[in-house]
């Protein structure tokens, strides 16, 4: 899990990294941020590659390993990244983190395919529930230990290189059990046989409340990545906190998350995905509003917004995937899959960069940053909540047969640092066995 939550776009260790040791500009923080949701499109044209000719096991060890190695290069590398050079250090770490994270988004659907083929499915609910709560302690010791250390020792570079390598040779460990892993048998297999391409894409556009869920898809994208990358550097330039403080916020966010999760479903299974997402998202972006109202002077609002934000959040990200496995069409799911996800990652991958730009723009033209920042943050407050009206205009269904969907979660996954969520990076949906 370490190596897996530095590798988000913007988390505590690479938000103090950028902003703190290297000093990145605006603009380069923002592309940096857009280059996991890049790969997450790009994979979408190697990974059935991947699947013609390796095991699912490989397609998740192989990648991972890939990935593993990056993270080691870069503890080397960051000694010869020039520190005076903002500019040169951002390319050099903008290289990096493309091959880095196409590696993880490989990795993920490999993985998300093996774990689910092994496990049966009369033990997944207790399986995956007792790994996630792990799976979140991990994460939460994590997020303390390294807001601790890079506090402690002044964020200087050697403090940096010693959290990677630790990550990485617990990475070595948990490739070794990948490996050690036996890889079973696939327990669900789809019966519906493979209609033609010009078939699947009839069925996708005649499904109104496919095409609007995805224009939804896109607006919360953009509204969720265009300013998502540059909270963390909020807090730690205009709000003067320590990375130790942040790592705090982010926990409270993910415990929140974690204990509201349950609830929320079973709202979810009696009132219907599309509402309960909408009372969900709109009670968190409420919430959000108070960012454009923060200062150093009252920077302790930050501790009830996260604790707030993780447990109002988690409806709308949990509905959000449950919705989708109704909306599909079974017949073309994986054609349907892939429009979504390149879809939204496109959008995802632009919006960063757009804000970062205007950003570092308004920055240089005001002497004010605050009031720069605080007008920026009321962009995902108002487009988050206009988008709710386009998704109450999809109609909802009963649930389909689908009960499961690989790599639909990748950019709810990657975005999930940006807020706090650490703990979804891994966390495996599934729908229950009924008995």
């Amino acid at each position: 899990m370490p190596i897996v939550t530095m590798s988000l776009p913007v988390n505590v260790f690479l938000a103090a990294l950028f902003t703190k040791c290297l000093h990145l500009p605006k603009g380069a923080i923002g592309l940096i941020a857009s280059l996991p949701f890049i790969c997450n499109f790009l994979q979408v044209f190697i990974s059935p590659f991947l699947a013609r000719h390796l095991s699912t096991k490989a397609q998740a060890f192989f990648p991972a390993s890939i990935h593993m190695v990056s993270w080691a290069v870069l503890a080397g590398l960051l000694s010869y990244i020039p520190q005076n050079d903002p500019a040169v250090a951002g390319l050099w770490l903008g290289i990096w983190f493309f091959a880095s994270s196409f590696a993880a988004a490989l990795a993920g659907v490999g993985w998300n395919s093996w774990i689910q083929e092994w496990v049966p499915a009369r033990l997944r609910g207790k399986y995956f529930g007792q790994r996630n709560r792990l799976l979140s302690f991990s994460t939460v010791t994590f997020l303390i230990l390294t807001g601790w250390a890079l506090e402690h020792w002044h964020y200087t570079l050697p403090v940096f290189q010693v959290i990677i390598l630790c990550a990485v040779a617990l990475r070595v460990f948990s490739l070794k059990w990948i490996w050690q892993t036996p890889a079973g048998h696939p327990h669900n297999r789809s019966g519906v046989a493979a209609l033609p391409l010009r078939r699947q894409l009839e069925m996708i556009k005649g499904s109104s409340s496919l095409v609007a869920f995805i224009g939804f898809g896109a607006v919360w994208s953009f509204a969720a990545n265009a300013y998502g990358a540059f909270y963390h550097v909020f807090m730690f330039e205009q709000l003067g906190m320590s990375a130790f403080t942040v790592g705090m916020l982010s926990t409270l966010s993910a415990l929140g998350g974690a204990l509201s999760l349950p609830a929320w479903g079973q709202l979810l299974d009696r009132y219907g995905n599309k509402a309960v997402m909408t009372f969900s998202l709109i009670l968190w972006q409420l919430g959000n509003v108070v960012w454009c109202f923060l200062e150093p002077g009252n920077r302790s609002l930050l501790f009830p917004l996260w604790v707030w934000g993780g447990m109002s959040s988690a409806g709308f990200i949990l509905g959000q995937f449950t919705l989708l496995l109704k909306l599909i069409p079974v017949a073309a799911k994986n054609l349907a899959i892939g429009v979504y996800l390149a879809t939204t990652s496109l959008v995802a991958a632009i919006a960063p960069v757009l804000g970062g730009q205007s950003l570092e723009w308004a920055l240089g033209r005001s002497t004010d940053p605050l009031a720069v920042y605080h007008v920026c943050f009321i962009v995902q407050p108002v487009l988050a909540i206009a988008g709710a009206a386009w998704l109450l205009r999809v109609q909802e269904p009963s649930a389909s047969s689908l009960t499961s969907v690989v790599g639909a979660m990748r950019n709810i996954r990657t975005l999930s640092g940006i807020f706090g969520l650490s703990f979804l990076v891994n966390y495996v949906f599934y729908r229950p066995q009924k008995r």
